[in-house]
């Protein structure tokens, strides 16, 4: 498997991760019956996954980045 295929993947990933933390937020209130005094979804891990799956993006990105910039230089050094 080459580079570019793995930071995809951890893209896909990254995403998937971001997708559910911010359901999970985006829907915090329509799991709590009315009269509940408990959280039903735990705000601080949702934020943590939250911006681990941003940190994970912007790696994997910048991984995507580097291995097309060494591809470029590959092909201007066989030019």
């Amino acid at each position: 498997m080459d580079i570019s295929a793995i930071a995809v993947h951890g893209l896909d990933r990254a995403d998937a991760q971001l997708t559910d933390a911010a359901l999970l937020i985006a829907n915090y209130g329509s799991y709590l019956p009315q009269d509940a005094n408990v959280d039903a979804v735990d705000l601080s891990a949702a934020m943590v996954e939250l911006m681990a799956g941003k940190i994970q993006f912007a790696a994997n990105l910048k991984v995507l980045q580097t291995a097309e910039q060494v591809q470029q230089k590959i092909l201007d050094v066989r030019a």
